[in-house]
């Protein structure tokens, strides 16, 4: 298996930073050490797949692993697992949503959500940061904050209070 040591750190970092995490809770939630998960989202090292879903775990996400053929892979042409259009691939967020999901605002509604849902709230905020950045990958703009809070709420009022 080739792995993208750089688009894997970046995903990392990404992912962490959008949650307003530090290396070091990560680590400590994903049982590895500060060195360990540093250096991974600096694109050095060789993580077992034990340590990526225990990140994954962590981070409030799963870790998806796809057996692609080469002939369909994008990016290095080095038989990658990223597919192409690939269902399941997660969406990095932007920078104005890492910032977005930084905010008092974001942070109280995601916490009434996973009161509402009965859910840990760094997963709600994991999730609802997945969900913003896939609804905004088509989108084709920038998105400012206002854009995200309307993106927000309307996701809020779909969990919150689903139709009958």
């Amino acid at each position: 298996m080739s792995v993208d040591h750089a688009d894997l750190g970046r995903r990392l970092r990404s992912r962490r930073a959008a949650l307003g995490r530090t290396v070091a809770s990560v680590a400590t939630d994903a049982a590895l050490s500060v060195p360990y998960v540093a250096n991974l989202e600096n694109g050095r090292g060789n993580p077992t797949l034990s340590a990526l879903d225990r990140l994954a775990e962590a981070l409030g996400t799963r870790l998806v692993l796809t057996f692609a053929d080469p002939s369909t892979v994008s990016g290095t042409g080095q038989g990658t697992s990223r597919g192409a259009g690939s269902a399941s691939e997660e969406v990095a967020p932007p920078p104005s949503l890492v910032e977005f999901a930084r905010t008092r605002r974001f942070r109280r509604e995601a916490g009434s959500l996973a009161a509402l849902l009965g859910e840990e709230d760094r997963v709600v905020r994991a999730t609802l940061v997945g969900a913003l950045a896939a609804v905004a990958g088509p989108l084709d703009r920038d998105l400012h904050q206002g854009d995200w809070q309307r993106l927000l709420d309307a996701i809020v009022l779909i969990l919150a209070h689903p139709a009958s």
